[in-house]
């Protein structure tokens, strides 16, 4: 009887180190579905010490038109291990639900965060809305941009995506050119509202949300603020 003791005490260790979530996929580790600000640091300065050796900056190539937001994504391949141990565990390449990418490359690089999350609903909503013969709209919320109708693109309820910023689950909209977005109206209003500032009318609120959280509103239209500062879509493919 005492010889099966140690085997116990094994397969107990083994139970425990399998519930602990050491052997959970990656994606579903808690640690890899928030920001880090530790890991942020590391791959600030990681990016600082590669342009300050090389004089450029380690990104991807996209095209020029690519939404301002996903327009530089870290090519981590040029950073590890010389100038960073490890990519971080909450990155896309390693499981995590965060696509790093440098905002302001030519003022002030800056590593940002994109929340990938609502990046595959964007992409198969996209498809289906290509896949049509008509732009399924609903109702239109301001020029250029409407509400979705989700059933006759054969969804049973209304999509959402889950809000970087708060709790808040972000309706999408389309756009007359037939491509869907994140509609942040109700987390910019609660933060202009928080925070006591009033912009300037035709001033592209989205940059608050960039200055003041390490996720950037990425998959959105641009926004600015009515005569009773209320974020209201800026958005006229005419004048791209």
């Amino acid at each position: 009887m005492m010889k099966k003791k140690p085997i116990l005490l094994a397969m107990l260790l083994l139970a425990t180190f399998l519930l602990s979530g050491c052997l959970f996929p990656q994606e579903e580790r808690v640690e890899n579905q928030v920001p880090d600000d530790v890991q942020l640091i590391a791959v600030q300065n990681a990016i600082d010490q590669y342009k300050a050796e090389t004089g450029v900056l380690p990104i991807k190539n996209k095209d020029m038109d690519t939404d301002i937001f996903i327009k530089y994504p870290i090519d981590f391949s040029k950073l590890v291990p010389k100038y960073l141990a490890n990519i971080p565990g909450n990155a896309y390449e390693k499981g995590g639900i965060f696509q790093y990418i440098i905002w302001d490359p030519e003022n002030n690089p800056t590593v940002k965060l994109v929340d990938l999350r609502s990046a595959e609903t964007i992409r198969e909503l996209n498809l289906r809305l290509l896949s049509t013969k008509y732009m399924m709209y609903k109702e239109q919320i301001a020029d250029y941009v409407y509400s979705i109708d989700f059933k006759k693109l054969g969804y049973k309820n209304e999509l959402t995506v889950p809000s970087p910023y708060s709790n808040n689950h972000l309706p999408l909209v389309a756009s007359t050119e037939g491509k869907a977005y994140v509609d942040y109206s109700i987390d910019l209003a609660h933060f202009l509202k928080n925070n006591d500032i009033h912009p300037e009318p035709g001033e592209d609120i989205r940059m608050y949300l960039v200055e003041a959280y390490p996720v950037v509103p990425a998959y959105s239209l641009p926004y600015t603020v009515n005569e009773n500062n209320e974020p209201v879509f800026m958005y006229d493919p005419t004048k791209k």
